[in-house]
């Protein structure tokens, strides 16, 4: 009996092939521990997660003593300011000792540059106003010959998109 070779010898996870890259480019903000960045929400919380986010961890003159910026809308500034220490705690344990002696907090406005933004939600989309009667039935009447059910109605759908298009209001 021949044993036969693994195909995946060579490979690696791309975890990785990457950490290198993401270790650079953290690192260029302060963050000797990239996983402050990436599992920010388990070490703040849900709630605070919600209203903050790091940016930078800077250091100090003897390299002792870190400050963490957190960026905020000023409304939640005063809320932020009230938990600190709680999160300069939690993320000192994710250094494995005390790291971060101070937490700083930036406001910002809600929308704005990329990197001034706290949170991103994208505008509602408008509900489309709903089509004419007449061009729903002129839609329907150009697609009758169709004898397939589902395509009879994506023709129908198509044709009431382009005659709504193709009307000229007023």
């Amino acid at each position: 009996m021949t044993r036969q070779r693994s195909t995946t010898r060579g490979f690696q996870q791309t975890a990785s092939l990457l950490k290198t890259s993401i270790r650079r480019a953290t690192e260029t903000r302060g963050f000797s521990q990239s996983r402050v960045l990436t599992h920010w929400e388990e070490i703040a919380g849900p709630e605070t997660a919600r209203i903050a986010r790091p940016v930078e961890v800077s250091y100090g003159r003897g390299g002792l003593g870190a400050t963490l910026v957190l960026l905020t809308t000023g409304a939640n500034a005063p809320q932020l300011e009230m938990q600190k220490e709680q999160i300069r705690t939690r993320v000192n344990q994710v250094y494995g000792f005390n790291a971060i002696q101070k937490v700083r907090i930036t406001q910002t406005a809600p929308t704005g540059f990329a990197e001034g933004q706290v949170r991103f939600a994208p505008a509602p989309k408008a509900e489309p106003a709903p089509p004419d009667p007449k061009v729903i039935a002129e839609a329907q009447d150009r697609a009758s010959d169709v004898g397939d059910e589902g395509l009879r109605v994506a023709l129908e759908r198509l044709a009431t998109n382009v005659l709504s298009r193709n009307r000229k209001p007023g």
